[in-house]
């Protein structure tokens, strides 16, 4: 379970007993050349400044991050004229909110006044910013307490939250009230998810009943934000278990999640409810967009589509159909593209057909997916981790999908025909032996493919065009 509670901190905001001021606490962490350049230019014209954010908890984990941000007493127009001094280029990319964006050696730094938020409007923005004198003040604005961390090279680390002691428990705890910060912010509750999917922290119990209290505001947050962290939590090597904690938080954006919790499949083939199941898979399957939206699409249909044998057995006929259907409404709600949904949509067609392992059948296969093989080896990653996440009886089926692959390689290494623009026969030429435009070109064309792939004809021009001949003939015999 990932929504844990530590009766060691206060959520009332204040700096709490195991929070540590910089001199007191001294971590060397190693900053790259240029944002220590930036810092000890602003220092330098006695702007007191301090790498902030994600940067520093990364650090703190181990984890390589090169994207570093840096809050300052001077005001944007001050910082701009340090580094301008220092021949550096300055973007003005947020100077309401105080934050300039400065280019040193080809590296983008966010550098930001110190700054308290006033109060909120639309759920995500501030209506308005006040520039205050010190970073505890900075520091208390932020959403978590592994994020309301900072760093000097020479002061050390200030942690007026106790964000390392949560960084070392692993705990996503809000900074002070998080009824408060998640009401300023709802885009927070999918980012602490987010946080869970990428880190493998747990949520702290009042964080998280914030983020259920709250989250009836996630409507109001842009559908591209909301898609970006979705993205962002499907791709962490948490994912899986991101979703299984955190489902009742995401159901706000993604209510088609509610029917998947708990339904149990009552099958032989299946020890898991569809969406312990669908966890598994997202975790069984690598960690790309495409096969990673298709793994949490794929059962999604399974509870519309269940039904009990009289021997109370559970069955899910046409349940790839109806999760397509849904798998579309979600990614047009979330204004996902369309060439990209398309091939998701694929994937959930197909993830449960039935290839057998031979050159005949992986061809086939791959033209009803228009001579993708890209989307082919995709299926193959999507059939694994559905075998895996199966009863153990299942897993032959990882074999099957592991030699289909090896099939696909052979069929490409020998550069073999399995789609129509491989074949060297095309529409005008079918047009030019008496088959009216139309559906026909199409079916005639299709019928080539397939006699070129069961070895009758081979992909020789003349040969195909014998057959199309012959293939006109029987369909106006037909008649």
């Amino acid at each position: 379970m990932r929504i844990q509670s530590n009766e060691a901190h206060e959520s009332d905001g204040r700096v709490r007993a195991n929070a540590q001021p910089y001199d007191t606490l001294r971590a060397s962490l190693e900053l790259p050349p240029y944002a220590t350049e930036a810092l000890a230019a602003l220092e330098a014209a006695g702007h007191e400044s301090w790498v902030v954010g994600g940067f520093v908890r990364d650090a703190l984990l181990g984890r390589t991050s090169s994207d570093v941000d840096i809050a300052t007493r001077a005001f944007w127009r001050e910082a701009r004229g340090v580094f301008e001094d220092c021949g550096w280029h300055v973007h003005e990319t947020g100077t309401a909110h105080g934050t300039i964006t400065v280019v040193i050696d080809g590296h983008a730094l966010e550098v930001t006044t110190f700054r308290s938020d006033g109060p909120y409007e639309d759920a995500r923005h501030p209506q308005r910013v006040s520039f205050v004198r010190t970073i505890e003040e900075d520091l208390a604005r932020r959403d978590f307490t592994v994020n309301a961390l900072a760093y000097h090279p020479e002061r050390g680390l200030l942690d007026p939250f106790g964000g390392r002691f949560d960084i070392e428990t692993r705990m996503i705890r809000a900074v002070g009230d998080p009824d408060r910060r998640f009401a300023e912010d709802a885009l927070r509750i999918l980012r602490a998810c987010r946080f869970v999917a990428q880190l493998g922290f747990s949520i702290d119990e009042d964080t998280y009943r914030g983020m259920l209290a709250n989250k009836g505001l996630l409507p109001l947050i842009s559908v591209e934000r909301v898609a970006h962290e979705l993205s962002a939590l499907l791709l962490g090597p948490f994912a899986g278990d991101a979703l299984m904690s955190t489902v009742d938080a995401l159901s706000a954006v993604l209510p088609e999640l509610v029917s998947m919790k708990g339904f149990e499949q009552r099958t032989p083939y299946h020890i898991y409810d569809v969406l312990e199941h669908t966890a598994r898979v997202i975790d069984g399957v690598p960690a790309y967009p495409l096969v990673r939206w298709a793994a949490l699409f794929h059962d999604m249909g399974k509870p519309a589509a269940f039904f009990a044998g009289n021997d109370g057995v559970g069955h899910f006929y046409g349940h790839a159909r109806i999760s397509v259907e849904l798998a579309r409404g979600i990614m047009r709600r979330l204004s996902m593209p369309g060439s990209f949904s398309e091939r998701v949509l694929e994937l959930v067609e197909r993830h449960d057909d039935d290839i057998a392992s031979t050159s005949k059948a992986v061809k086939r296969a791959l033209a009803r997916l228009g001579g993708d093989a890209e989307l082919f080896a995709a299926l193959c990653d999507l059939k694994r981790g559905d075998a895996q996440a199966q009863a153990p009886r299942c897993i032959g089926r990882v074999a099957l999908a592991d030699e289909l692959e090896r099939i696909l390689d052979g069929i490409l290494s020998e550069d073999e025909v399995f789609s129509l623009k491989q074949l060297a026969l095309g529409g005008r030429d079918v047009i030019a032996l008496g088959i009216e435009q139309g559906p026909r070109v199409g079916q005639a064309l299709n019928a080539a493919l397939e006699a070129v792939i069961d070895g009758h004809v081979s992909n020789d021009r003349d040969e195909l065009r014998a057959f199309v001949a012959a293939w006109r003939t029987e369909r106006e015999d037909e008649r």
